[in-house]
């Protein structure tokens, strides 16, 4: 089983993506020892390359990040390319990651997905949807822990029956939707600005705090 990923985070190798797929083929080596090559979408200067990698793989992943609800523009890019490449049965996954801490932000990308690999006549084996991760590099290594096992686990298991497993999608989408408290607790948070901790950390980081009202387009 030739299995061919695509990642297609702007940031390439120092992406939350690359931290997450990484887990998935740790899980997917360890009963299959094929070399899995990470085709990083952001080099656009490789479409051609990457369009090839597509059509002689059995199985594609295509992981990215969701940004502003929606994908990256390298991501469309890919997908108009393989398109137009007369692929019937080629069997597809995605996995679509966010800093929204509700998974539900991310089910209007999965409808086009699902839609696309029907209308191409992919074999579509689901979209893995997974919320907050933004910021996963400064988690507690408890935390990272928990979730780098999830992954592993799904990519063992796809590696064993070359589909993703449904209870470990579940789990990785929750929390779906905020209930009541936690709505209340997060607009609590929007309030004491702790909701912004991480943004405005990166605004300073990228000398862009002066700049985080600028309206160009105004």
């Amino acid at each position: 089983m030739k299995l061919a990923v695509f990642n297609g985070s702007p940031r390439k190798t120092k992406s939350n993506s690359t931290l997450l797929i990484n887990q998935f083929l740790n899980g997917y080596h360890g009963t299959n020892n094929h070399f899995t090559h990470i085709h990083y979408l952001a080099e656009i200067s490789k479409s051609e390359e990457h369009t090839k990698a597509f059509e002689l793989a059995d199985n594609v992943i295509v992981i990215f990040p969701l940004y502003t609800d929606a994908m990256p523009g390298q991501v469309k890019l890919f997908l108009e390319n393989i398109a137009q490449i007369p692929a019937a049965g080629k069997r597809l996954g995605f996995i679509v990651q966010s800093g929204f801490p509700e998974a539900y932000h991310s089910v209007f990308v999965q409808r086009y997905l699902e839609k696309l690999a029907k209308n191409c006549q992919w074999n579509y084996l689901g979209t893995v949807i997974r919320g907050g991760v933004e910021g996963i590099q400064l988690f507690p290594k408890p935390v990272q822990k928990r979730l780098f096992l999830h992954f592993y686990s799904l990519g063992k298991v796809f590696c064993e029956s070359g589909k993703f497993d449904q209870k470990i999608m579940i789990k990785l989408a929750q929390p779906y939707r905020f209930g009541f408290i936690r709505r209340n607790f997060f607009r609590l948070m929007i309030k004491t600005g702790m909701a912004n901790f991480y943004w405005n950390m990166k605004l300073k980081e990228n000398n862009a705090w002066d700049k985080r009202f600028a309206a160009p387009y105004a």
